[in-house]
């Protein structure tokens, strides 16, 4: 990336250029895979990170053989690292978004609910990993975990109505359900229709003119060929638009609404999904050039690879770098004692090559004894404390990479190195922390929320009015972080779909 544009890039484009370099290592895409090419479903959900809360008998004895096939089969195409990598994020860490539950596909039945295979992401107390779960919801509230904020499927975000973006046998449909207005496709039309309100949109991209034809397959999945829907501009701004059509043969259009709505009957509205209100962030990066096409998700790149011939898309392998990371044999080079001493990998551990070992157990025990330490010594120490790639480190551990966290350090450190106190070693044990946190909320240890954990009367800290299901008041008991959360009116700003 050029640095005359730093100034220039959108801060939503920086979050997904991070988030395709870290979120979904090439070690996953390639494990899920292999596994996933011979039918082995649940092991490529576990090389994702993707837990699985499926009863496969207990789905036959309810529903019968027939929904367990469809579901089966659904089962075999789901690539679980693509849809890792189209899930909805949230500024500024690009992190999943917690506590949601997304629809994937929908089984028709003759129950009022059809049951849903879902996905649902951990709330953000228990988001260490990064981890996902993969279950089958039934209508009701009968096998919903009672520890997740939110079991049922979430409206805005659902992606039963695009395949195509965790299916690997539809990610073909990737280019035309996402390519740039009056491409050829199913989509097409000869006008991009104004878009409402646009005093509220801020800094994120607006697919408005596939609005009508995706707004279309909303409408007819909710029954109705034709009607009104929603479009979610920001936290507390709606666009409420009408989908027309001049006569049968004419692709749709869309328009405001003419007549005012009450409140509840505006909430009642269909809501167009997230990836269809907004572009594809790979598009926009491919657009500005942050990303190339090689950098991309096998099963996006060959998709996105036919938008480059509209002289939009760069086809550089522009990306952003890992980070000043050492290569085994490639020794640092340390002004030392008035000559250029090196620092390299010898047996396992960062040694500064160019003194004995006789000298160098000297110099331990001169710092032992509070003596001065030698550059090259001190060099070494620094970078067992807070070392150039710690960031490349931190980004890693922040979206669950942990093995590619600690290959990082054992390139730069060594295998052998035992990690010093400093910035380093807290990191990695933080993150050991809240694998344990995730862990008792996957065992349904800890079903409510950890500032209701003493004794009181009706407030955020007594464990029973939590249990009942009443909203905590805010007291000097409860913790900082569910605090600034109750206190904030705005919520963090959500990245594409």
């Amino acid at each position: 990336m050029a640095h005359h544009f730093a100034n220039e890039i959108p801060p939503h484009l920086l979050m997904w250029q991070r988030v395709r370099e870290y979120a979904v290592p090439p070690s996953m895409i390639e494990t899920a895979t292999a596994r996933r090419a011979v039918g082995d479903w649940a092991g490529a959900c576990a090389a994702a990170r993707v837990d699985i809360d499926l009863d496969l008998r207990a789905v036959r004895d309810r529903y019968g053989t027939d929904l367990l096939s469809r579901l089966r089969a659904d089962l075999r195409r789901l690539a679980p690292d693509l849809l890792r990598w189209h899930l909805p994020r949230i500024a500024p860490d690009g992190r999943l978004r917690a506590g949601l539950t997304i629809s994937l596909a929908r089984y028709g039945s003759s129950g009022a609910k059809p049951p849903h295979l879902v996905v649902r992401t951990p709330p953000a107390r228990a988001d260490a990993g990064q981890r996902m779960s993969l279950a089958l919801w039934e209508g009701s509230g009968n096998g919903a975990p009672r520890h997740h904020p939110h079991p049922h499927p979430d409206r805005r975000f659902r992606l039963d109505l695009h395949r195509h973006l965790w299916d690997a046998e539809r990610s073909g449909e990737l280019a035309w359900r996402c390519g740039p207005f009056g491409q050829t496709g199913p989509f097409g039309t000869d006008e991009a229709p104004s878009l409402p309100h646009r005093a509220a949109i801020h800094d994120h991209s607006w697919a408005s003119e596939r609005w009508a034809a995706e707004a279309e397959l909303l409408l007819r999945a909710e029954g109705c060929p034709r009607g009104a829907f929603t479009v979610r501009l920001g936290t507390r701004s709606r666009a409420v638009l009408e989908l027309v059509a001049p006569d049968e043969g004419h692709a749709p259009t869309f328009r405001p609404l003419r007549e005012t709505l009450p409140p509840q009957e505006v909430a009642a509205l269909p809501v167009l999904p997230e990836a269809a209100a907004r572009v594809l962030p790979d598009l926009e990066l491919l657009r500005a050039g942050l990303v190339g096409t090689d950098r991309l998700h096998p099963l996006v790149a060959p998709a996105l690879a036919a938008l480059a011939t509209f002289g939009s898309v760069a086809s550089s392998s522009a990306g952003p770098a890992t980070g000043p990371v050492s290569r085994t044999g490639d020794p640092h080079r340390v002004e030392c004692r008035g000559e250029v001493h090196r620092i390299a990998l010898r047996d396992g551990v960062l040694t500064a090559i160019d003194h004995d070992a006789a000298q160098l157990r000297r110099e331990d025990l001169l710092v032992a004894l509070g003596g001065p330490a030698l550059p090259c010594l001190r060099a070494i120490d620094e970078v067992h404390r807070d070392p150039e790639a710690l960031p490349a480190v931190r980004e890693r551990l922040g979206h669950g990479d942990v093995v590619g966290a600690l290959a990082v350090v054992e390139r730069l450190l060594g295998p052998g190195a035992v990690l010093r106190d400093g910035p380093l070693r807290e990191e990695l044990e933080s993150a050991a922390a809240r694998r344990v946190e995730h862990g008792l909320f996957r065992s349904g240890l800890v079903d409510v929320h950890p500032g209701a954990g003493a004794a009181g009367a009706g407030k955020a800290s007594d464990l029973g009015y939590a249990e009942a299901r009443h909203r905590p008041r805010l007291d000097r008991r409860t913790p900082p972080v569910l605090r600034l959360k109750r206190s904030t009116r705005a919520r963090p700003r959500t990245g594409l779909t």
